[in-house]
């Protein structure tokens, strides 16, 4: 046996490689959808006078601190009075309230989080936007996050440090 130990570098930790993970800025708070389909006569109409006492007589303490949702998912033509009724009960209650669906919800939420990005931060850096994710984390925000970058970052990666997806490297200035 040797004196000398076999030391075990993680070249992946000495790259100089910043992993981001857009799941971290996933929201923090549930979410509860408001369908006002169930609430149409026929599945046609809403009508206001049985809209407000279905409104009055709706639990709301069931939004409080969520992201409440609230959309049509038939096609029927919903008048936008619809949407602010309903954010004049929820609006003191709900976290947040947004009139369309989740993949809507994260899109926006997404692009708001990522333009918040100094992306100076990243000027000349190797960047991994992690793959992998537990969260329903929207294919636009993986989209925004490289047109976020991309002036800035020596290079973008898909996937994880040790497994990685070209997406763009920029060309190297000859001198």
């Amino acid at each position: 046996m040797s004196d000398t130990k076999d030391v075990l570098t993680n070249r992946v930790a000495n790259s100089g490689i910043i992993t981001y993970n857009l799941e971290e800025l996933f929201p923090q708070n549930e979410f509860y959808t408001f369908d006002i389909k169930d609430y149409l006569f026929q599945g046609l109409i809403l009508k206001e006078k049985d809209f407000r006492t279905a409104l009055k007589e709706f639990d709301w303490s069931q939004v409080e601190n969520k992201i409440l949702l609230v959309y049509c998912s038939s096609d029927a033509i919903i008048p936008l009075w619809s949407y602010m009724l309903v954010s004049s009960y929820a609006s003191t209650i709900a976290a947040e309230i947004w009139q369309g669906n989740q993949e809507s919800f994260l899109n926006h939420h997404y692009e708001q989080k990522i333009n918040s990005i100094d992306p100076k931060d990243f000027q000349e850096k190797r960047v991994v936007i992690k793959g992998c994710s537990n969260k329903p984390v929207p294919p636009h925000a993986y989209a925004k996050m490289v047109q976020h970058l991309k002036p800035y970052a020596q290079s973008i990666m898909f996937g994880e440090p040790c497994s990685t997806v070209p997406i763009f490297k920029r060309p190297r200035k000859l001198s």
